[in-house]
């Protein structure tokens, strides 16, 4: 423990040793917003109308008959995000996850709300800082995918909806380190993704890899009956 002079110029200093994480954190809020968006397709451009006896564009069969009518397509299981993605992960998680937070979190508003919705906590538990981000994007097709594909150097997680990765660094700003895990689920054509980040303010160390890993799948795992 440091000394009771140190602490106070600790404190002092502490204004300045967050910037690095408010700028992590609006970081965060650009990668999942940017990073797993749904990839809309072009529309097709128009077609002149078929000239008479083309068959080219009709159902008719040039040798006689009708073609066998178009597979009808896939229903979607999602049509929409939940609606308060605040209310998604139980209090005694978020409490756990990030001490101190209010439960009820921070919605952030997207630009397409009917497809995408978010909520984030954050809090400083004496020199501990935690910050924690659960985004829900909807895709327009059954098994799409975001837009990229999965973030480099993400690893497969197994036993996740129906297909998940995590990826997982460690930055150094002025001394302080923060270390982040950033899971991405996929079950059917809805996309949750769960960024979790910490730092030590008192140390200028990290939070054990373990520790955000985990905290990470947690809030995903808590994150996907919300779907239903």
């Amino acid at each position: 423990m440091r000394s009771l002079s140190s602490r106070a110029s600790l404190v002092l200093t502490l204004g300045a040793r967050l910037l690095p994480v408010a700028v992590l954190t609006v970081a965060g809020v650009a990668m999942t917003t940017s990073g797993h968006s749904e990839e809309r397709p072009q529309e097709s451009a128009g077609r002149p109308d078929p000239a008479p006896g083309d068959s080219s564009s009709t159902g008719a069969d040039p040798r006689g008959g009708d073609r066998p009518a178009s597979a009808t397509p896939t229903p979607l299981r999602y049509s929409e995000p939940p609606a308060d993605p605040c209310a998604a992960l139980p209090a005694k998680t978020v409490d756990t996850l990030v001490p101190g937070a209010k439960p009820d979190g921070t919605p952030r508003r997207a630009k397409d709300a009917v497809r995408r919705t978010s909520c984030s906590w954050n809090a400083l538990d004496g020199y501990d800082y935690r910050w924690l981000d659960i985004s829900y994007t909807i895709l327009s097709a059954p098994g799409g995918r975001p837009a990229g594909g999965a973030p480099k150097g993400a690893e497969p997680v197994e036993g996740l909806g129906d297909s998940a990765t995590i990826r997982e660094h460690l930055t150094t700003e002025d001394d302080q380190q923060i270390r982040e895990a950033v899971v991405t689920v996929q079950l059917e054509n809805a996309v949750i993704t769960a960024t979790y980040n910490g730092s030590d303010f008192e140390d200028g160390s990290a939070p054990g890899a373990e520790e955000i890993r985990e905290g990470a799948l947690t809030a995903a795992r808590a994150a996907l009956p919300a779907l239903d």
